[in-house]
């Protein structure tokens, strides 16, 4: 029997596994380059998105400064594979453990920076021996309400770091309001206003930023259409894509390079079943998400159950594709799918039945 369009047939490894189909990737890659470049911007992709060194080293070849991070033991991994310009954008409070392995990354000739956003962090980093190691970056909450210190007390923190011997590159935001329907242009223009406020206010301390690091991936668009004090930008997520920047907008089907390959195990109640669950699509969903994960390749299908390994699909008006055929799942935040398989399946084309080559997930569980 023939598959039915937008359906696999024989294919290895055995689903549910994470397939990556490359060219889509490259364009992903080129196409956030070169509308960096355009602007001027430097560019410094969050790698927390994929954890994969093959594909931190296709975002440097293709002209991104360095990346960025989320915890010291990603730092590790990138940085034993020769990825060592990196920024840990997170307000690290640093205990014995991870002041030592800082250092170590420092004396085998890393170039890391680390985000405070109080004084009392700075004052850790202090104890922990860091001061001409380790360079830093003020966070600043630019409406998203999560870390990061008002616009208007950057300049304290940074008075403390300075005075502590560190090296003050400048401050950084995360607009992560942007994920929300159509917030993606306030949140850019949020991030904006709070980082010339910060920048000002620095400026006005006797202290001038280096750097002034931004941007997500769904407000990537809308902070490179307004004027903005940022010299840099982190998106993440757009390396890859997932269902989430689908609804958002931010990336079209067509765009999206991460599906997970589930086969299709059961009609029962009239839907579909696949034999792919929250263990590696990722529990999450977002209020405003319309199910649980979707299908590449049927836009209309949502789904409605997930456990720990079915996916219930309600295919609309469609008609449900074959038992034991295999479909493109697309997870709805592809940072969590990611880190809970070993590797990625990478395919030159994402409906080959064989990958092209298998990617170790080399900073998967490093959490600390």
């Amino acid at each position: 029997m023939a598959a039915s369009a937008g359906t696999l047939r024989s294919m290895s490894p055995s689903t549910p596994f994470l397939s990556v189909d490359l060219e889509r990737m490259q364009a992903n890659i080129a196409r956030t380059a070169d509308a960096a470049t355009a602007r001027g911007l430097a560019l410094r992709p969050h790698a927390k998105t994929h954890k994969c060194i093959e594909i931190g080293r296709m975002q440097l070849a293709a002209g991104a400064v360095g990346l960025t991070v989320a915890t010291v033991g990603e730092a590790e991994v990138f940085a034993a594979a020769g990825l060592d310009d990196l920024f840990i954008a997170y307000p690290l409070w640093v205990d014995a453990d991870r002041a030592a392995r800082l250092s170590h990354l420092a004396a085998v000739g890393a170039n890391v920076a680390i985000g405070v956003d109080s004084v009392e962090g700075v004052r850790r980093l202090t104890r922990g021996g860091l001061a001409g190691r380790v360079a830093v970056r003020v966070e600043i909450d630019a409406g998203h309400h999560r870390s990061g210190c008002d616009p208007t007390a950057g300049a304290d923190v940074a008075i403390a770091a300075a005075r502590a011997g560190f090296d003050v590159e400048g401050v950084f935001a995360f607009p992560g309001h942007a994920y929300a329907p159509g917030a993606r242009e306030r949140a850019a223009l949020d991030e904006a206003q709070a980082l010339t406020v910060a920048v000002a206010t620095m400026h006005d301390a006797g202290i001038a930023p280096r750097v002034v690091s931004g941007g997500s991936t769904p407000s990537f668009d809308a902070a490179l259409a307004i004027d903005s004090p940022v010299t840099e930008l982190r998106p993440g997520v757009g390396v890859l894509g997932d269902a989430q920047q689908w609804e958002l907008g931010s990336m079209p089907a067509t765009d999206l390079a991460l599906t997970c390959h589930a086969t299709v195990v059961s009609h029962a109640g009239g839907r579909l079943v696949l034999d792919a669950g929250s263990k590696v699509l990722g529990a999450d969903r977002p209020a405003w998400a319309t199910g649980h994960g979707r299908l590449l390749d049927h836009p209309d299908a949502r789904i409605v159950l997930l456990s720990e390994h079915h996916a219930v699909v309600d295919m609309g008006d469609e008609a449900l594709p074959a038992l034991g055929s295999i479909v493109r799942v697309v997870p709805n935040h592809v940072c969590t799918a990611v880190n809970l398989v070993d590797e990625l399946a990478v395919h030159h084309h994402g409906t080959d039945a064989q990958p092209a080559a298998r990617w170790r997930v080399a900073a998967r569980g490093r959490n600390s």
